[in-house]
């Protein structure tokens, strides 16, 4: 454990807004004002992700292997200065500029508690959330608790820190318990706060029958308002955003994760056509069909499109423009509808960020070549070209339709071969996991031998002021937050 002090600001004076609340298809203040939330996600710092930081596989074995590189104080000192330098002041001060009012703070339960002694509660865990929640209220801007990851797993992906293909989560009931203890100890901590706009509970679950995810959001619910009777939940579709419920629960704001296929390698270009248009309309009349009959409010929890960059092609650039145009006519359908909403994702190594780390920087100059590796290989699922390995794994594709042509494993979504990735049965598994997880011990090892002055300098380069803007995608957001 790092003995490293943790800075804190000090509160700033209680939001004149209050503790933010719901009636009826609106988020409104205590003078009952309707609030949109409009803002992006802290994806990559509390909860780290493959593609947002650049490492491979799942946060927990990256860390597992940097340590056994590094050692233990040297390890706990690089991620330290991470977590220090990837938000702060500046970042607040910038992101405040664009008119954003509300940041999402992804974080993982690893912070707060260990699996070989659960129920005993780290205090640096809360005290990372209280540095980001002071720091955001100084510049006027809410934050929203979003657990991402919890005890064994809530979904089937790498962003729930999971190493299987397995949401475990829902198989054992003390897993389930001990989140709604943290989120009790979470509660207790943040009652009162009107800076905190409510808490995410569970990210992007995957319930294979459904019913448990209800039942678990029942229960949570009734723990937390025991505790903090106040602040909003922000509740998430079953089978990552997409499903919806039955009977809404109080105060609740129920969300959806609004991402198009045309912002991803592989999808058809986007023109803006009638037809690409009324697809994006039809996406999100389906994901917001409840809401409606509910009677409850809309937050679009994640969306937004990748970019590329030189090393994708000559024709770069007029991909991003594309992207951008498809942003601007997302972000024009959720301004007609008055919902708010949180892109995905403020900073990065340069896929999707509003802010991303220089090309020029210690960071990627050091990890720039191991970064390739893994883009060349797709060993990442986020956003990942799969052009240069198709020929490996079509054949297996094929021959697995063949064998198995009624293959009808949850989640079922999004056709065969995008199935076959989310149900870890062919890409997944074997790149996703198997792949991706071997990749660790190779980043790790660009770690050795670093000094502690090296390993700063590593973690500084995610300091705003060592970062590059996105100016075209930051313009775009500006647009729409109702700055100008």
């Amino acid at each position: 454990m790092s003995n490293l002090k943790i800075f804190v600001p000090p509160a700033p004076n209680a939001a004149v807004s209050g503790i933010l609340g719901t009636r009826g298809m609106e988020i409104v203040d205590v003078h009952g004002n309707k609030v949109v939330l409009k803002g992006a996600g802290l994806g990559g710092h509390l909860n780290m992700e493959n593609f947002i930081t650049g490492y491979a596989g799942h946060e927990q074995g990256m860390r597992r292997a940097v340590q056994k590189v590094l050692g233990e104080h040297k390890s706990n000192y690089f991620f330290h200065k991470l977590l220090e330098y990837f938000f702060d002041d500046l970042d607040a001060e910038f992101y405040a500029s664009l008119g954003f009012n509300c940041l999402r703070i992804p974080f993982n339960y690893r912070h707060f508690e260990d699996d070989m002694n659960p129920g005993t509660y780290d205090e640096r865990g809360f005290l990372w959330l209280d540095r980001i929640i002071n720091i955001c209220a100084r510049h006027g801007i809410y934050t929203v608790l979003d657990m991402h990851t919890v005890p064994g797993a809530q979904n089937q992906n790498w962003h729930s820190d999971n190493p299987t293909n397995t949401a475990l989560f829902w198989e054992h009931i003390d897993f389930q318990n001990r989140a709604i203890r943290l989120w009790e100890a979470l509660a207790a901590r943040y009652k009162g706060n009107t800076w905190v706009a409510g808490y995410n509970p569970l990210n992007e679950p995957g319930d294979e029958y459904h019913y448990r995810l209800l039942n678990w959001y029942e229960r949570v619910e009734k723990a937390i308002r025991g505790v903090d009777p106040d602040h909003i939940l922000f509740l998430d579709g079953n089978t990552v955003g997409v499903e919806l419920f039955k009977s809404p629960l109080p105060n609740s704001v129920y969300a959806i994760h609004d991402y198009s296929i045309y912002g991803f390698p592989g999808s058809e270009p986007y023109s803006g056509s009638e037809r690409q248009l009324q697809h994006l309309w039809d996406q999100y009349d389906h994901k917001v069909e409840y809401h409606g009959k509910a009677n409850v409010p809309i937050w679009n929890g994640e969306f937004g499109p990748v970019y590329s960059s030189p090393r994708d092609g000559d024709n770069w650039q007029e991909t991003n423009l594309q992207r951008y145009h498809l942003l601007k006519d997302q972000l024009s359908i959720y301004a007609q509808e008055g919902i708010s909403w949180s892109i995905w994702l403020y900073k990065d190594i340069g896929l999707q960020g509003m802010v991303y780390v220089s090309p020029e920087s210690p960071y990627l100059k050091r990890f720039g070549e191991f970064i390739a590796r893994k883009r060349r290989l797709a060993a990442d699922e986020w956003g990942a070209d799969v052009t240069a390995v198709e020929s490996v794994f079509e054949p297996l594709i094929a021959w697995f339709n063949e064998q198995v042509p009624n293959f009808n494993k949850y989640p079922s979504a999004w056709g065969t071969k995008k199935h076959c990735a989310f149900t870890l049965r062919l890409e997944r598994v074997t790149r996703h996991i198997l792949l991706s997880d071997s990749l660790c011990g190779e980043y790790a090892e660009l770690f050795r031998g670093l000094t502690m002055e090296e390993l700063d300098a590593l973690a500084a380069s995610f300091k705003y002021e060592n970062c590059v803007q996105r100016q075209e995608l930051n313009q775009i957001l500006k647009a729409n937050s109702g700055k100008e």
